[in-house]
């Protein structure tokens, strides 16, 4: 869980950089191409055989969710916006995650769950909605898609959870990000969303380097690490990883891209993980109670 987090998180940097030079449809056809073909490449190397059935479509098709519609908003977002911002949205997930699970699989939700679930809302408020001056409208759409991109990827994870047991993580995960990969190459050959037609011959040999390795990282790696963690983790605990985010996003939009926040984005990121460790705290003290009571 730990390493996929870090994964998440310094891959976005590594995404941040080389949008200087990708328009942001090709980047995620280039990374989505560089895992499935890591994936698919370790499933032959392990001689992995996935059945064919209904269930292994339906767990399949979740991946237009994540990486598809997600990541693809997320990326156009961080174009507009800075990876520390983008590393603090994404820390938002838990919280979207419990609300989906209350709505999707109908699980009750306390008093103080609500009250530090709107107390981390008004955190990513406060770190979506500064500068708001000169280029701030920009930044407040990017924020915007990057919020509506962890809503697609929280959905994707409750979703996923309850289909872990009927696949291995690997083909699970070469299976979902084949789906998107294939979707997100038929938006991008359209044009819809970017410039299909890119001079590629220009980009240097190393920036498509940090292209093929952010996608390993991001998509191939942290989704096979974060998949086999929820396999062997409860799901009360799960969400404490993705806390982690901002150490490695901060850290590395602050070392690899010299990003600095405000002040006020700061009050929102302490908000924000106060409230989802204090949600966390409440949980495992939930699950505690179950287990002493069963």
């Amino acid at each position: 869980m730990v390493l996929a987090v870090a994964c998440w998180g310094f891959g976005t940097v590594m995404s941040k950089g080389v949008l200087a030079y990708f328009a942001p449809m090709t980047l995620i056809v280039v990374q989505l191409t560089a895992s499935i073909v890591c994936l698919w490449t370790a499933l032959g190397a392990a001689r992995v055989r996935i059945p064919l059935n209904r269930r292994t479509v339906r767990s399949a098709s979740i991946g237009l969710l994540s990486p598809g519609v997600a990541d693809t908003l997320s990326l156009i977002g961080l174009t507009m916006t800075t990876a520390s911002m983008s590393t603090l949205i994404w820390d938002f997930q838990p919280i979207v995650i419990l609300l989906l699970a209350f709505v999707i699989l109908r699980e009750r939700a306390t008093r103080p769950l609500g009250a530090f679930s709107l107390l981390a809302t008004l955190g990513v408020v406060l770190v979506a909605g500064a500068n708001l001056n000169g280029q701030g409208s920009t930044i407040l759409l990017g924020n915007l898609l990057t919020l509506i991109g962890v809503f697609f990827c929280s959905t994707y994870f409750v979703l996923t959870s309850r289909i872990t047991s009927t696949l291995d993580a690997l083909p699970l995960v070469a299976l979902q990000q084949t789906v998107s990969w294939v979707c997100v190459l038929l938006v991008w050959s359209t044009g819809l969303l970017g410039n299909p037609t890119q001079n590629l011959l220009t980009i240097s040999p190393i920036v498509w380097g940090w292209a093929i390795l952010s996608g390993i990282v991001y998509y191939a790696l942290a989704f096979w690490l974060y998949i086999t963690g929820l396999r062997n983790t409860p799901a009360s605990l799960a969400g404490f990883f993705i806390n982690l985010l901002p150490v490695f996003g901060i850290t590395g939009a602050y070392i690899f891209l010299a990003e600095r926040m405000t002040a006020l984005q700061w009050v929102g990121a302490i908000l924000i993980l106060f409230s989802v460790a204090n949600i966390i705290r409440l949980q495992r003290g939930e699950t505690t109670l179950v287990s002493a009571y069963t």
